[in-house]
């Protein structure tokens, strides 16, 4: 059930954009959130849907419709690999293969399905579809993912990806033999225009994107990397590999060559360190690779 609250705008708030002016008559949500909820047609100024950078006149009447949880998404019967949990946040380990929201041709097998059938409070800012999901991790790329529990827990987290204060490491095989020890690529990353399914580095429209790497291991053909975001772009690490001539091992879409493993890019995300939302505590936690991961580095020279 979705719940309502109306606010008369006074003239403390005259003049301000409906986004800041909501943050002071409601100090429990941000001011990105506001704008979020705007955008989806949850808050209407006297009946009628506005944009966030709308300046409130006195007498004004806001409508706030504030989201619960949705119980419409069909549940899907799949155990977690939990990492973490407490009240406001949720560590799982995702499996490769398992999709993280519903939408693109899986309505009903996503994690958002799985965390419904685990009964788990979660998050609504992101919408119905996306409960809980704060970030993502690709379907055919393993590791840690962080759940949010509630909307409060969401903002901070949310806060923490913008100004990347949350850290994000992978370990990633890529084909070739990379001879520096460590780098960084930059290069803005938008849709390719010649294939929908795929990113490419785009100077002109792309968004920008770092990617920090260094070397674990080098082998005959190949070399084992650590690697950190920067930013969060859509294939990030899968697109900036690929274009320095170093494409993540498995990946059907950035590498054409691969032939010692073709079931999913060989990609985990291993470590997440962040502050908790509630405490500030500094948490770092960890998720081993999985067997077929090491199985093919055992193969390795």
């Amino acid at each position: 059930m979705n719940s309502e609250i109306k606010y008369i705008v006074d003239k403390n708030i005259v003049t301000l954009r409906l986004d800041r002016a909501l943050t002071l008559l409601n100090k429990e949500y941000s001011r990105a959130y506001f704008s979020n909820m705007i955008k989806n047609n949850q808050i209407l100024v006297n009946g009628k849907s506005v944009s966030p950078s709308y300046n409130v006149k006195l007498n004004d009447e806001i409508t706030c419709f504030f989201k619960d949880q949705d119980s419409s998404l069909t549940p899907y019967e799949f155990k977690l690999d939990v990492i973490y949990e407490d009240e406001d946040i949720l560590v799982i380990n995702k499996p490769k293969g398992l999709v993280v929201h519903p939408g693109g041709g899986h309505e009903n097998d996503t994690l958002v399905n799985a965390l419904i059938y685990n009964k788990k409070k979660l998050s609504t800012v992101n919408g119905a579809l996306r409960v809980g999901i704060v970030h993502r991790i690709d379907k055919d790329t393993s590791g840690l993912l962080l759940i949010c529990k509630n909307d409060k827990a969401h903002i901070n987290i949310a806060e923490q990806l913008k100004d990347h204060s949350m850290y994000r490491n992978y370990v990633a095989l890529v084909d070739g033999v990379i001879t520096k020890d460590a780098g960084k690529v930059i290069g803005p990353i938008g849709r390719d225009k010649n294939n929908r399914l795929k990113m490419a580095i785009d100077t002109v429209n792309g968004k920008d994107a770092i990617t920090h790497f260094k070397v674990l291991k080098r082998y005959e053909k190949y070399t084992l990397i650590d690697c950190s975001l920067e930013t969060g772009r859509t294939h990030q690490i899968r697109v900036h590999m690929s274009s320095i001539g170093h494409p993540v091992v498995g990946d059907s879409l950035y590498n054409g060559s691969t032939n010692i493993y073709n079931n999913g890019q060989l990609l985990h995300a291993y470590k997440l360190t962040f502050k908790h939302p509630s405490t500030n505590e500094i948490m770092t936690l960890e998720a081993p690779l999985p067997s077929y991961f090491k199985d093919i580095l055992n193969e390795l020279k």
